[in-house]
């Protein structure tokens, strides 16, 4: 049985439809990331979940019980919102069982499960004090604190770290991380930071205009992307897109001499003046000329430390690369991009779908 179960879940304001039927199954202990740009329906179909927002049809299951029209506080669910949502004039211990305090649980039931919960957030030091008092960070370990101390069927997660400087969403990332490793919990965080969907979740849902455009692993998004809109939006620096045309066994790249060979995979093989959409993710570029290769230009050459991002001309085209840190590159200088024939992604120009 399912931990979580959306069936066709549709919502529509007056003549805007917003989710577009949604169908997810989420297994007990699994992590799973809604990933998408504002206004891509990933928050609506949260306080879906949670019972914030009515649907306008299909179906929430929670533990094989269904939730539509049962009040949130009933579901068997515990949300974390981005505003962290605390009681200023509460410390830090009270917001944390307020939840087990207003379900009458005994003072000393309420104390032990405070506490233990601190404690696995490392917060124990700062059960009295209030939240004026503490950093962005230590508040949204007191608002994960008083979700843990429910111990509910499914956490919800909207956004909580966006409020955070860099530091602190990688320290909060690695601490969630750790949690859900410890209490193999159920799952589902907002978010349209492709980093923390990498690095957190065990599913991806992308999300576009109020549909799913792929669901699946972290690697398994990022390997094979199924649309051109995935392959663009998980990755940084983004994957290249270039215009091909299909002449016999190779794609010519438009506005360049250099053609690509076609890689393996492909159903059947594209008729001669066939246009298609090549991607190469950035990474997957060598200095050299081993192997197959793409003449091109440098423009900008950004030194991150780990790596020198280049951004370059092939024909007309531009394409970022990411090479080994010391490669020595100037503005104008010609360059050879070397790449294996595994790491082209074809996508239909017209659909967007992946064809390998």
């Amino acid at each position: 049985m399912s931990a979580l179960e959306i069936n066709n879940i549709r919502k529509t304001y007056g003549d805007v439809e917003t989710l577009k039927g949604i169908d997810i199954a989420l297994e007990s202990g699994e992590f799973l990331v809604l990933l998408g740009s504002s206004g891509c329906g990933k928050s609506t179909l949260l306080n879906i979940v949670a019972g914030l927002a009515e649907a306008t049809s299909g179906d929430v299951r929670i533990g094989g019980r269904s939730v539509l029209g049962v009040h949130p506080k009933d579901r068997d669910i515990a949300m974390v919102f981005q505003s962290y949502a605390l009681y200023p004039n509460l410390t830090v211990h009270r917001n944390i069982g307020f939840g087990l305090e207003m379900r009458k649980v005994p003072a000393e039931e309420r104390d032990r499960a405070v506490r233990d919960a601190a404690k696995l957030l490392q917060i124990e030091s700062l059960l009295e004090r209030k939240p004026g008092q503490l950093s962005g960070g230590q508040r949204q370990r007191v608002a994960i604190g008083r979700a843990l101390v429910r111990k509910p069927e499914v956490f919800l997660f909207d956004e909580p770290l966006s409020n955070l400087d860099a530091k602190l969403r990688m320290e909060m990332r690695t601490e969630l991380k750790r949690l859900h490793q410890m209490l193999k919990t159920t799952v589902v965080y907002v978010t349209h930071d492709q980093i923390e969907a990498m690095t957190l979740a065990t599913r991806i849902a992308v999300m576009r205009d109020g549909r799913i455009e792929q669901l699946g692993t972290p690697s398994e998004i990022y390997d094979r992307p199924a649309t051109l809109y995935v392959a663009t939006f998980v990755g940084a620096p983004s994957m290249n897109l270039l215009s091909v045309t299909a002449r016999g066994d190779v794609l010519q790249i438009d506005g360049s001499a250099t053609v690509l060979p076609i890689p393996p995979g492909l159903e059947t093989k594209p008729g001669d003046g066939k246009r298609l959409i090549a991607g190469i993710r950035p990474e997957a570029f060598g200095p050299g000329s081993s192997g197959h290769a793409i003449e091109a230009t440098c423009e900008v050459a950004e030194l991150t430390g780990p790596e020198l991002v280049v951004t370059a001309l092939a024909g007309t085209q531009r394409i970022m690369a990411c090479l080994p840190p010391r490669t020595l590159l100037e503005n104008g200088q010609p360059l050879t991009l070397s790449y294996a024939v595994e790491a082209i992604h074809i996508f239909d120009g017209e659909s967007g779908l992946r064809l390998n």
